[in-house]
This record gives structure tokens, sequence and C-alpha cells, in this order.
């Protein structure tokens, strides 16, 4: 007999494929195409939007703004980033790990998400509107707010983290798993359908799936 097929299906991942030497570079500007680098001394106000980076990695940094609107990221490791914002809306990102550091914003809004991981980061406000999304890890980071409004996700996983709002307003889900994410509200539960909880957080919810079917629950 066949066997069902695992649900919801993870995130199927695969780490950045990086040589073993890159040549370090300094700073990123608009347009640029990257190969095989290291970069180095981000400017405090970076633009480099509408740049390629593929192969690359993105050292340790502290940036007011990194601008990455547009641009085309193929097996990207950045670490331990410092940003007060880091907008990369209409970006297109394929195999990109982001671990650690502190970011204010993160607008990945209207990208293209296709095998990226988030790992161990502060974010104040975290951005997917409207994002086509394959192939998300969201692990251990600490989020006040997710906005993810109109966004396609599909194979999605939280392990470890927290927010304290999520927007889901028409989101369209499939193997969405929120097990791992601690959420203190949603606003828009109607908008969960294709994701996973478990008990506890259908427990905790149940008040606003009743408000959202309509019904008037009394003691």
């Amino acid at each position: 007999m066949a066997r069902r097929p695992q649900h919801p299906q993870p995130p199927r991942l695969g780490a950045p494929d990086l040589p073993r030497a890159l040549t370090d570079v300094e700073g990123l500007d608009a347009g640029a195409d990257c190969f095989q680098v290291r970069i180095t001394a981000l400017a405090e106000a970076t633009d480099a939007a509408h740049s390629a980076l593929t192969e690359c990695s993105v050292s340790p940094a502290s940036v007011d703004r990194l601008d990455l609107s547009g641009a085309t990221l193929v097996d990207v490791a950045i670490d331990e980033l410092r940003a007060t914002t880091v907008t990369a809306r209409d970006a297109r990102l394929r195999r990109v790990r982001i671990t650690g550091g502190r970011l204010g914003t993160l607008d990945l809004a209207t990208a293209g998400v296709d095998e990226v991981e988030l790992r161990g980061i502060r974010i104040d406000y975290l951005s997917l509107g409207a994002a086509k999304i394959e192939d998300l890890l969201i692990a251990d980071c600490t989020i006040t707010t997710l906005d993810m409004p109109q966004a396609i996700a599909k194979r999605v996983r939280f392990e470890n983290t927290r927010a304290d709002e999520v927007d889901t307003r028409g989101m369209r889900a499939d193997s969405l798993d929120l097990r791992g994410l601690e959420a203190a509200s949603y606003l828009d539960v109607s908008s969960l359908r294709g994701a996973t909880l478990s008990p506890p957080q259908v427990e905790q919810l149940s008040s606003a799936f009743a408000v959202a079917l309509g019904i008037d629950v009394q003691d």
C-alpha cells in the first residue's frame, strides 16, 4: 500500500552553495553583479537595488539601510547583520540563509522567496505581503509584527519562534506549519485555511474562530 504523503510537507531546503574560497570585496552598489565574493564593509546607507549576488556571503555588518529592491540573490549567506531597514521588495531569493543579527524592518513584500532560512534573528517588523513563498524556514526568531497579507505560502515552517501580531489577511497557504510559532494574536484567523496548528494553539484561538464563523458564545 502506498504511503500517504506527509502533511504538512516540510520546507525543501538546501544550504547556499558556496565555493571554498571567496574573494573579498568592499561594499555594494546598485546594479552590481557579484559572483563568488565575500562582501565586507557595507556603507551605512547601502543602495544595492537591482544587483545580482550569486554564490556570495555578506560579512557581519551594522548599517542603517540596505536596499536590495529588485535584486537577485542565489546561494547567498548573510551573517550577523544589524540594520534599521532591509528592503528587498520585488527581489528574488533562492537558497538564501540569514543567520543572527537584529533588524528593525525586513521588507520582503512582493518578493519571490524560494529555499530561504531565517535563523536566530530579532526582527521588529517582517513583511511578506503579497510574496510568493516556497520553502521557507523561520527558526529561533523573535518578531514583533509579522505581515503576510495576500501572500502565497507553500511549505513554510516556524520553529521556536514568537511573534506579537500576525497579519494573514488574504493569505493562501499550503503546508504552512505554525506549530512552532508562539503568536499573541492573528488579525484574521479565517485566512489560516491550509495551515497546521497544535491543539493548544487551536484552543487559544477558539474565541477568534467562533467570531470568524459568526458563532455567538455565551455562558
